[in-house]
């Protein structure tokens, strides 16, 4: 699936992963491919990606994930990659 984590002034990641684990408003919870639509808040934490290459986490401030299509734009208020 196509993944993107977007702040107000840069984009921090974009690329293909498998499984993406994500700090929740209510709990963390993880998007594999072919996951239902969702729109979520997230809180401050990390944000786990899962690839070809392996793990790599990225910390954000918080924001919204938005599911579709194997497509999850994760917008953040800020992020260190």
């Amino acid at each position: 699936m196509h993944l993107e984590i977007i702040t107000p002034d840069r984009k921090v990641f974009e690329g293909e992963v498998t499984a993406a684990r994500f700090p929740g408003a209510d709990g963390s919870f993880e998007v594999l491919n072919n996951h239902a639509p969702m729109i979520a808040a997230l809180k401050a934490g990390e944000v786990t990606l899962t690839s070809a290459a392996g793990r790599e986490a990225i910390r954000i401030e918080g924001g919204v994930v938005e599911v579709l299509r194997n497509n999850v734009i994760v917008l953040a208020e800020g992020a260190v990659a």
